[in-house]
């Protein structure tokens, strides 16, 4: 009989339980760390020299967590963000076990003395408006698929939904009669609604005219070739694709663009064109304010804006810095 020490019991708590039961946690989050220990313990065992069924927690120890770290980053080649990725699901789990096995706390806090690596932040990626209008244009609109890719980038664009929103929402969640607006699921399977343009609807309406849809029935919004639920990888397999297709535009030479590029693009789009930051928050389905705020400072031309708006305080003098007519430069120092 399996005891409640036992790693296997441990793990199946921590995922029904524990994620699934009182976090509440969306199954994207689940399956994220479900591949997190899938990886741990296969190192795990070929690291101790064991079988995974045979592993218990004190072969999960901090010895073999920070190996495993290095793995990552060695040897599969992570960035630093998917090793700390990786490091908070592990960190999740031994804090569920030092709660629910006080006994193993010794264990429990070695392994959460693991720090998570500290990381340059990447500059985010949009696209100007040049740029999503030759990416937009790239679909081939005669053709079935074409038109799938028109309005799935059409979509994207208006909404800035999260792709895995996308790829969980059906027909049924779309209102296409004024006033137009979809249903989105987000974060915490938290709801909201984002208005569509004419055009989006249009496109839309043409796509599931195509497919033979009417009304509201509870099938994929966007489908694949073979006509099953549009999956991530499918997404990002068609937008590298047309991206690739409409590299006559020069500044898309060389960018990295991602399904999420179009949820940023968005954002840049509606803070461009003077909508208030709590109505993007909103649209977006952010938790907190801070992170949309987040847009503003990347956009150099709202910063050049608002610096012709302040004048400075002081007007220096022309010549040589103040401190340079200074003898005595510690003094110079005390007094600022």
């Amino acid at each position: 009989m399996t005891t409640p020490r036992s790693l296997p019991a441990l793990l199946r708590g921590f995922f029904q339980d524990y994620l699934a039961g009182q976090r509440d946690l969306s199954p994207n989050t689940i399956m994220a760390y479900r591949d997190t220990f899938k990886l741990f313990l296969q190192f795990a065992a070929k690291h101790c020299n064991r079988q995974v069924i045979h592993l218990d927690i004190e072969d999960l120890g901090p010895a073999t967590v920070r190996s495993f770290l290095d793995h990552l980053e060695g040897e599969r080649r992570n960035c630093v963000a998917t090793r700390n990725y990786r490091l908070v699901a592990i960190h999740r789990f031994f804090a569920y076990v030092a709660a629910f096995d006080p006994t193993l706390l010794h264990v429990c806090q070695r392994v959460l003395d693991v720090p998570i690596k500290k990381t340059s932040t990447c500059p985010m990626t949009y696209l100007d408006r040049n740029e999503i209008q030759a990416v937009l244009a790239s679909p081939n609109r005669s053709q079935p698929l074409g038109l799938r890719d028109l309005a799935l980038l059409t979509f994207l664009y208006n909404t800035g939904t999260r792709v895995s929103e996308l790829t969980a929402l059906d027909v049924s969640d779309l209102r296409l009669e004024s006033p137009a607006q979809v249903r989105v699921f987000g974060k915490g399977r938290k709801q909201r609604w984002c208005p569509l343009w004419t055009e989006t609807t249009t496109i839309l309406s043409v796509y599931l005219q195509q497919r033979g849809i009417s009304g509201e029935p509870s099938v994929p919004l966007f489908v694949n070739v073979r006509g099953q639920r549009i999956t991530r990888h499918g997404i990002n397999v068609i937008i590298q694709r047309l991206v690739a297709t409409a590299a006559d535009c020069a500044s898309l030479k060389g960018k990295q663009v991602s399904p999420h590029t179009f949820r940023h693009t968005a954002a840049m789009h509606l803070l461009q064109a003077g909508v208030e930051l709590n109505v993007i928050r909103a649209w977006l389905g952010h938790v907190s304010i801070t992170t949309t705020s987040q847009y503003i400072e990347i956009d150099m031309k709202m910063k050049h804006e608002a610096l012709k708006r302040c004048k400075p305080p002081v007007s220096v003098p022309p010549g040589r810095a103040p401190w340079h007519s200074r003898k005595d430069i510690i003094q110079w120092l005390r007094d600022l």
